[in-house]
């Protein structure tokens, strides 16, 4: 049997269909001004990876516009996001910026892989409590690479890992700058309070409605670099730092590839693209929620694959999808993908315009603008509400969220879905148990029983206990009532036949009765049915213990001739 792709159907295409000139005055709008948003946070996510602050640009502009225009989503704006700042840092300082690109682009393979293959569709079945524990793991340690930055501390490299960043921070506290410290504070108050400040203004206010469509972080940015280059602060700037951002985008150029040094790139490509899967199909899951929308997430991991794959050549990073520049999208009236296509074409002419106006943005003020995008990411309330939950979720949450922190993401996902599978193994063994049928109608020599649940791997022990026979006198058959048994697992399958065997070699005989779809068709697809006789597979309890009965032994001659 063929295995169904998924077809490459994006979502543009569906929308255009019925567009008008009112969805294009929403589109342009919500657009321009997420392109606007998305510029600091662009620089922002850049900077915190360990590359310069043009590749998150460039990657919002070619992944962006590919991602709208090819994606599954009628919102989902994609680009640079904060949950690959680790990731990426930690590649770039192992294996160097080359080899990023290089596993940006195997993990964009991956990404379409996945999606034509139909794997997007269940990606959703991770448990939340990973989710939680990871994006939490993430948001402390985007905080924790931010400090350098936002106290203006003289570290040259912050170490890639938890316990080497924490030890080079208490190392370097008294080199905190007194003047970056302040500009940080200031941004960073000015951004978590400015929604409050435009609602001072009343709502009936035009220049409030102006304003509110401006977020905090565009606010802190424009002031603290006009403060800086009119006041000449000394702050560490993008210019000081990079040397600016070039006008225009890079050309077309090959990275360095060496099959030797792909070898060892599997792991974070594969870390790369299954992030990237997880938090761009979240995100398009906020956005249904918001637009009354479904999604296609396989058609998303298409896009996004394609995304990957282009954008490193264009010296881009790995890209996903946004939920805080979704959101803006949605909420200033984004209609269709032509918003995030607007948004990507918005952001290019900025470069093409602006770019020299960027030598003196400060790295504090990208610094506060990443503190709080970290502290929005983080689900905290999940910490006080964990007593509520089972210990299973508590585990499960509470590890992925250390083993993130403390090691990395990759360990973290892994040990954490190993946790989320033994406790569901856990779960479902427990559900299955067997009871003795005691009634009249089961004939002397006869033990029946009844099972429930699942017959598989995790849950085998309970039907083990039925192999001690020793104490059974007069046994000459056994019947099981799997009429509420919903599966039966081929280690469910080799239980049942090492008691088959045990109950012969007693002169015995085991009866299967009632059983559902799945259990009757393992049992004969498998050849499992001739070894047990299709005698001895009952439709009901009932014809089962008929069928037991016929197999009792005639009473001997002396027992007839007894008084």
């Amino acid at each position: 049997m063929a295995f169904p792709l998924h077809p490459f159907k994006p979502y543009l295409l569906k929308s255009l269909r019925a567009y008008d000139r009112a969805q294009l005055s929403g589109d342009l709008i919500a657009g321009i001004t997420v392109g606007i948003v998305a510029l600091p946070l662009a620089m922002a996510f850049a900077i915190a990876s360990g590359t310069v602050p043009e590749a998150g640009i460039f990657t919002a502009i070619i992944a962006g516009f590919l991602i709208s225009a090819l994606g599954g989503s009628r919102v989902q704006i994609g680009g640079p996001a904060g949950a690959f700042i680790v990731i990426v840092y930690g590649i770039i300082q192992q294996y160097g910026l080359a080899n990023l690109l290089i596993a940006t682009i195997m993990a964009g393979v991956l990404q379409f892989v996945m999606g034509l293959t139909r794997i997007g569709s269940l990606i959703r079945f991770i448990p939340v409590a990973i989710i939680l524990g990871f994006t939490n793991g993430i948001a402390v340690l985007i905080m924790l690479s931010q400090v350098k930055d936002f106290l203006g501390m003289k570290i040259k490299s912050m170490p890639a890992d938890f316990f080497g960043a924490t030890s080079a921070i208490f190392e370097n506290i008294d080199t905190v700058h007194g003047m970056t410290l302040t500009v940080s504070l200031v941004s960073l108050a000015l951004i978590v309070a400015w929604p409050r400040l435009v609602a001072t203004l009343g709502r009936d206010n035009r220049a409030a409605a102006v304003l509110a469509r401006l977020p905090g972080s565009i606010i802190a940015l424009v002031l603290a670099t006009a403060a800086t280059a009119l006041f000449h602060l000394p702050l560490e700037t993008i210019g000081s730092k990079f040397g600016g951002i070039p006008q225009g985008l890079p050309a077309f150029a090959l990275p360095d590839f060496d099959w030797e040094k792909a070898r060892h790139l599997v792991g974070p490509a594969i870390t790369v693209a299954l992030l990237g899967a997880i938090e761009s199909l979240l995100c398009a899951r906020v956005a249904d929620g918001m637009i009354e929308d479904r999604h296609d997430p396989n058609q998303e991991l298409m896009a996004q694959g394609i995304a990957n794959f282009i954008a490193p050549f264009f010296a881009g990073i790995p890209a996903t999808g946004t939920i805080a520049r979704t959101t803006v999208n949605v909420r200033t009236g984004a209609r269709s993908p032509l918003a995030g296509i607007i948004h990507a074409l918005t952001l290019l002419a900025i470069v093409l315009v602006a770019a020299p106006l960027a030598k003196s943005v400060p790295l504090a003020v990208l610094s506060a603008i990443l503190v709080f995008v970290a502290w929005n990411m983080g689900e905290w309330r999940e910490f006080a509400r964990l007593r509520r939950y089972n210990m299973t979720y508590r585990t499960t949450l509470l590890a992925t969220f250390f083993l993130t922190v403390v090691f990395d993401l990759t360990v973290a996902v892994e040990v954490g879905l190993v946790l989320a599978c033994l406790f569901f193994i856990y779960r479902i063994s427990s559900l299955t148990r067997i009871e003795a049928v005691t009634n009249a109608a089961v004939p002397s020599g006869v033990r029946a029983w009844r099972l429930y649940g699942s017959l598989f791997f995790g849950a085998v022990g309970k039907i083990e206990a039925l192999l001690d026979l020793d104490s059974e006198t007069g046994l000459h058959a056994m019947v099981l009532d799997l009429h509420h048994v919903l599966n039966i697992d081929t280690t469910g399958l080799e239980t049942l036949e090492v008691l088959r065997r045990a109950l012969e070699k007693r002169g015995a005989q085991l009866i299967l009765c009632d059983t559902g779809e799945q259990p009757r068709s393992i049992i004969t697809r498998t050849g499992y049915l001739l070894e047990l006789g299709a005698d001895n597979l009952q439709p009901t309890l009932a014809a089962g213990l008929a069928r037991a009965a016929a197999l009792a032994p005639a009473p001997s001659s002396d027992a007839r001739s007894s008084p």
